[in-house]
């Protein structure tokens, strides 16, 4: 059995097993929504290979990451679009 790693998605801690996304991250931590777009209207990833961009989000205070192709390591900062 492998141990769980924990990281931060706006502000609360959560844990996930080693080797999933911050898209599935995000999602298991209750929420999908990864940001908000310009006309207010809620996104979460919708292609789950980076061509659709709706899944951007800070990490470790990197903006613009895509979520969907960066793999969740301990101790990371995860901020959404709706923090």
């Amino acid at each position: 059995m492998t141990a769980l790693i924990s990281v931060t998605i706006n502000d609360q801690i959560t844990e996930v097993n080693p080797g999933i996304s911050v898209a599935a991250a995000i999602a298991l931590s209750g929420n999908p929504v990864t940001r908000i777009s310009v006309t207010g209207q809620t996104r979460a990833p919708v292609c789950g290979m980076g061509i659709c961009m709706e899944c951007r989000v800070s990490i470790d205070g990197l903006a613009q990451q895509l979520a969907c192709q960066t793999l969740c390591l301990e101790g990371m900062q995860i901020r959404t679009g709706q923090s």
